[in-house]
């Protein structure tokens, strides 16, 4: 006769092992556990293949029309299932698409599993997707073949789920960049700007790192800076503050970081990442398989090499390695940041993931770090 627990206080429940959600990472532990995970990757390759899986997300984001929250958590989902299960066990587009799916429950922009697969299929083979859509149909995809695919992605879904521990709460940067571009008085055109890249950060690790109204001040900074940088003054307009100014006010301590609660070396670090991003894209050749705004034109051959950044930037990369320079000759130190894991080793070993997914053992998923847990 299987017991009842119900009812009884958390600390009574018996459990084989507890997960705690984690909602940030320190830098530190995500180099440690991207390392563990990468395999025999380099890290320019494993940045490669995170691009290729954003911008596969995207297409298919951008071929349902799916709003921008669903589409940036998805990848967010998507960089932190790697901090957990290798690359090489599982094929980009399988994660891609569970995460996808996750993060339409998320955010109730709820899709079929059969709706997004079959988007799925016309990203992957745009042409057999064209020839379908040329005949008045939809992609001809063997039954069984669409059902092994269905079963693959739920199991995939349920690991995704688990590596944040049924906790569904989510905050975006985005509505922070409004209300903060406002709040330093930003014209539409750097408010927009910092939007994008806003945007862009989450072709990084950075919203597993930083909380969103940090990252929307780094992305705020380096539109100011993106602004401004070798171009001369520009005329104030009424009500706004020039980026110039912007720049100014945010590259040193002030007010500022006590009424946002963030400090200089976060947000520098957050821009120095975003800008990372917008060299590689600058410095890569724009091909057919890569842009967001073509859903149909990522390759059809699921081969290993990854599809490059597909990025829109309005920038040559000697000015932004330039901006780069400058930026390095008057940054802070970074600071040292204390992990929310209270020690706990998030670091997943052999035996430990091998419990993920399982029915066999019982595992406690706790919504908070260790710490803030409610023990009662």
């Amino acid at each position: 006769m299987a017991l009842d627990y119900r009812g009884d206080p958390p600390q009574l429940i018996p459990a084989s092992r507890f997960k705690y959600h984690l909602p940030y990472f320190t830098p530190q532990e995500v180099e440690r556990l991207s390392e563990k995970q990468r395999g025999k990757l380099s890290i320019t390759q494993e940045e490669k293949a995170r691009q290729q899986a954003c911008g596969f997300i995207e297409a298919i984001g951008a071929d349902i029309g799916f709003p921008r929250k669903t589409i940036a958590t998805a990848q967010n989902l998507y960089h932190r299932f790697h901090l957990f299960f290798p690359r090489k066990d599982f094929a980009y587009h399988d994660v891609c698409i569970a995460a996808l799916f996750v993060s339409c429950k998320i955010h109730d922009t709820l899709k079929k599993t059969r709706d997004v697969l079959i988007a799925s299929y016309a990203v992957r083979f745009p042409d057999r997707a064209a020839k379908a859509k040329a005949m008045g149909g939809e992609i001809d995809i063997d039954p069984n073949q669409m059902e092994h695919d269905r079963q693959r992605l739920l199991a995939i879904e349920r690991l995704i789920v688990e590596t944040i521990c049924f906790n569904f709460n989510t905050r975006l940067p985005f509505p922070y960049v409004i209300k903060i571009s406002r709040a330093f008085g930003a014209s539409k055109k750097v408010s927009k700007l910092a939007y994008r890249l806003a945007i862009d950060s989450f072709r990084t690790l950075l919203n597993l790192q930083y909380p969103p109204h940090v990252v929307a001040l780094g992305c705020l900074y380096l539109a100011a800076l993106l602004s401004s940088f070798e171009r001369g003054t520009t005329p104030e307009q009424p009500g706004h503050n020039s980026a110039h100014q912007i720049a100014a006010t945010l590259s040193k301590s002030g007010d500022w970081g006590r009424q946002f609660q963030a400090h200089i070396e976060d947000i520098e670090e957050i821009a120095h990442e975003v800008i990372d991003l917008l060299i590689a894209a600058a410095q890569t050749p724009t091909t057919a398989n890569t842009s967001p705004q073509t859903p149909s034109s990522p390759s059809p051959h699921l081969s290993r090499t990854p599809a490059a950044p597909s990025v829109q930037v309005p920038y040559k990369a000697d000015q932004l390695i330039r901006l780069k320079i400058v930026m390095r000759e008057t940054e802070h130190p970074s600071r040292i940041r204390e992990s929310v894991a209270g020690g706990e080793n998030i670091a997943f070993d052999k035996s430990d993931s091998t419990l993920l997914g399982r029915n066999d053992k019982t595992v406690r998923f706790m919504f908070a770090p260790p710490g803030m847990v409610d023990a009662v």
